[in-house]
């Protein structure tokens, strides 16, 4: 059975979630991605993404992924196609990578940026990696470039942060400097290691 021992990550774009991920691994936290699998689905569907997108999407084997992602932000429709089509076979994929950690017997996280909002999951236990929206903003901003439009779009097609927050089991802070953080991560594991 699956999600016997998983715990999901989650929270809202540009929080901080790949870092939050590298430094539990660091900690010894076993991690399945779920954006690195969507990744690779997404290439392995680069003909699918070409009929129902254009070729101007794909680049050989590859889906041009930041053109993609401006297309279906602008458009709920098509972003609601492309997530019918993806979510299964995601699902389907981090399924049969949970199974195999469950058989360890030990905690492990599954990184699933939607998991509030698609409930796609039977994982009883959650992580949410905070920032408030306002340092969000300027994250994203900064890492991607976005006007404030386009940053507020993308934060505001997710579940409000706030409410993420009141729903997690448990909370790392990510709204300081990276000892702040390293020390949030480390708390966590050690949580985790003592029940």
């Amino acid at each position: 059975m699956a999600f016997e021992r998983a715990i999901a990550l989650t929270g809202g774009i540009a929080v901080g979630k790949s870092t939050v991920c590298s430094l539990l691994k660091l900690n010894g936290l076993r991690i399945i991605d779920a954006d690195e699998i969507s990744h690779r689905i997404l290439d392995e569907s680069h003909e699918w993404v070409k009929e129902h997108f254009g070729s101007e999407f794909v680049d050989g084997s590859k889906v041009l992924r930041s053109s993609l992602g401006k297309l279906i932000f602008a458009d709920a429709s098509k972003k609601r196609a492309l997530e019918e089509y993806l979510h299964p076979k995601i699902k389907d994929a981090i399924t049969k990578e949970s199974i195999k950690q469950d058989k360890l017997g030990f905690a492990y996280i599954i990184d699933i940026p939607l998991f509030f909002e698609t409930k796609n999951y039977d994982i009883k236990e959650s992580v949410v990696v905070y920032a408030p929206k306002e340092l969000q903003l300027a994250r994203l901003m900064k890492r991607d470039g976005f006007s404030k439009e386009e940053a507020l779009g993308r934060i505001e097609s997710q579940m409000d942060i706030e409410k993420k927050k009141a729903l997690a089991t448990w909370v790392i802070d990510n709204s300081k400097d990276l000892a702040h953080l390293q020390d949030e991560c480390e708390r966590f594991v050690d949580l985790l290691k003592s029940r």
